[in-house]
């Protein structure tokens, strides 16, 4: 059960990765109990699992490590440089949202980046909900936003920001 809510709450690489570690222990413990009860089916289950789990290993606590170390890398070393500051892709998701007061309106869910020219058409903000119920998709045009490092700032109030009309969280629009 532990396992599973640390590969479920999707907190990075290391918690997932981690989180199939003791998938992994636990399918080598049953595959020992098949063992030693005679249970071909138990062995075969637990050992295809634990080859599955030896796959999330490397992908979460190797591969996808590696990529979000590289991101924070970057990231801090571009805080300390006369360059740009930067930030990761990847990393708007699960940005905080604020409004032109600084009040806290949702988080970032993604960002819509237009393919030829590279930019970012608009940023999907989730209002603030208890564990996403009753969460609603609001798209916010990039010029609306001020990209800072560890949050996004809205450049109006949150009354204008409910005027958006929210948007099928499984039908995202093309333009806003």
């Amino acid at each position: 059960m532990i396992a599973a809510m640390m590969t479920a709450v999707n907190l990075g690489a290391r918690v997932t990765g981690w989180g199939f570690v003791i998938f992994t222990i636990g399918s080598i413990a049953w595959t020992i109990v098949g063992l030693g009860s005679g249970q071909v089916s138990l062995i075969a289950a637990n050992g295809f699992l634990t080859f599955v789990n030896l796959v999330g290993i490397w992908r979460w606590l190797g591969r996808q490590r590696a990529y979000e170390d590289g991101g924070r890398s970057a990231k801090a070393a571009s805080r300390r440089a006369s360059s740009p500051t930067l930030f990761t892709a990847n990393g708007i998701a699960g940005m905080a949202v604020m409004d032109s007061e600084s009040a806290p309106l949702g988080k970032a869910v993604d960002a819509l980046i237009e393919c030829r020219s590279g930019a970012v058409s608009y940023v999907v903000v989730a209002t603030t909900a208890t564990a996403g119920i009753a969460e609603q998709l609001r798209p916010v045009s990039r010029e609306a936003i001020v990209f800072e490092c560890d949050q996004l700032v809205l450049r109006m109030s949150r009354h204008a920001f409910e005027a958006i009309p929210p948007i099928n969280p499984v039908s995202w629009p093309t333009s806003i």
